[in-house]
């Protein structure tokens, strides 16, 4: 057999990475089983920014308790033990799933959607225009904000509780069963989505800048011949994604995490909060734990993107032998 049929029987998109030949459903399961796999080494770095964040809140002049990172995490491990330091983990997994699963699943396909519809004579995975890939990280996670605000919503206030050292307004949950009940009982459907829309806010800023600039970075290295495909690559190009990320959305994680740890309506919206925050306490408390979020977030988005490339290599290979089987 000569090598051009031998070509010819290979199937059409097997020379694309395994990100755009799986299903919807599959990329939804690749994404949400690696940002699993992410927080559940970043969740204590989790616990510790929002702490910070809370600290001193509505105040010109709160004791600051926890004074950076690797001092909190010390902080809580004494107080609370290794138990507290992974407050909120099962709540995270769930939330995972849904917001990372339909921000790094959907991303590809809105993508391709986008492309379509404004490219139609060019192939929709290898265009690579700023403006659709920023809308696409965007869309993606306003889906994945809205799916798991109340997983959030519930995270938040877990972690935020202290009976040792109290920053914030403290509500105590005993599993998540309970405070999702809890919240239903006393405010209906909509307390359990008190918040998203500062949820979409910061969802929506971060994941608009996620994976543009890991592939951006991911592409540049490459053409310029700095890197050869491989985990290396993938380390260095979800480090500079992930310190990307962190400087756009810690001003929204901030505002994010005092609206749902709230009690009653301190604050009438994602708005009102940054408006009264920033009158009282200045511009830079939308910075607060703005170091714990670089050591949450670079990790996380390295250990997330790095193990999406395997878990939707993982997922191809099976669907690839369910389709042939």
């Amino acid at each position: 057999m000569s090598r051009e049929i031998q070509a010819s029987k290979e199937p059409a998109n097997a020379d694309k990475p395994a990100a755009q030949k799986v299903s919807k459903a599959g990329s939804f399961m690749a994404g949400g089983l690696a940002a699993c796999i992410a927080v559940t080494v970043t969740n204590p770095i989790e616990l510790v920014k929002t702490r910070m964040q809370l600290q001193g809140e509505m105040t010109t002049h709160g004791q600051k308790i926890y004074k950076n990172p690797v001092q909190a995490l010390g902080v809580i491990f004494k107080n609370e033990g290794v138990r507290g330091l992974q407050k909120g983990l099962s709540c995270a997994y769930i939330y995972q799933i849904g917001l990372n699963g339909s921000r790094l699943g959907f991303y590809e396909p809105i993508r391709a959607l986008l492309n379509r519809t404004f490219y139609p004579a060019l192939d929709p995975h290898k265009v690579q225009n700023v403006a659709v890939n920023v809308a696409s990280g965007a869309t993606s996670g306003i889906i994945g904000a809205i799916m798991g605000s109340p997983l959030f919503l519930i995270k938040t206030r877990m972690q935020s509780y202290s009976s040792a050292v109290k920053v914030g307004q403290q509500t105590h949950y005993t599993s998540i069963a309970n405070g999702l009940s809890t919240i239903y009982r006393a405010e209906g459907i909509k307390g359990l989505f008190r918040g998203v829309d500062a949820a979409i806010l910061r969802t929506g800023a971060g994941s608009s800048v996620q994976l543009p600039i890991y592939n951006t970075a991911k592409g540049f290295l490459l053409r310029n011949n700095m890197m050869k495909e491989g985990t290396g690559l993938h380390l260095v190009a979800s480090t500079i994604s992930g310190l990307g990320v962190g400087v756009v959305m810690n001003p929204w994680d901030v505002i994010l995490t005092r609206v749902y740890n709230q009690k009653g309506n301190l604050y009438k919206g994602p708005l009102d909060c940054f408006i009264k925050t920033v009158r009282i306490e200045g511009i830079g408390a939308l910075y607060k734990g703005f170091e714990a979020q670089i050591f949450r977030i670079a990790p996380h988005t390295v250990l997330c993107l790095t193990f999406m490339e395997q878990t939707m290599k993982l997922v191809y290979a099976v669907e690839s032998k369910v389709l042939s089987s």
